[in-house]
């Protein structure tokens, strides 16, 4: 019985531990965009998201996952970011 408890909990430490990379490195990646009109490249991260939000709320739209919106909303979106930096935003960059 000790010998397929120690096998259970060996097995589940060593799952816990290949877990825990895979979710660190899906968490911490940023996906890109590129902007066509404007020609440049945007990396989504958590002041992006801000950003979004706010732009969200000020054009009366209900926040939706900016990767599922269609091509022609992202871009206004990016439209609209090129016109409010995240100084007028006032978005802490720490």
């Amino acid at each position: 019985m000790r010998k397929i408890t120690f096998r259970f909990f060996s097995t589940a430490l060593l799952g816990a531990a290949l877990l825990v990379p895979v979710a660190a490195t899906a968490e911490d990646a940023a996906r890109s965009y590129h902007d066509k009109k404007h020609n440049d490249d945007h990396e989504w991260n958590n002041h992006e998201d801000q950003a979004y939000r706010i732009y969200a709320k000020e054009n009366h739209r209900k926040y939706r996952d900016f990767s599922r919106l269609r091509e022609n909303d992202q871009q206004a979106y990016w439209n609209w970011r090129h016109e409010h930096s995240d100084a007028v935003l006032k978005i802490d960059i720490r």
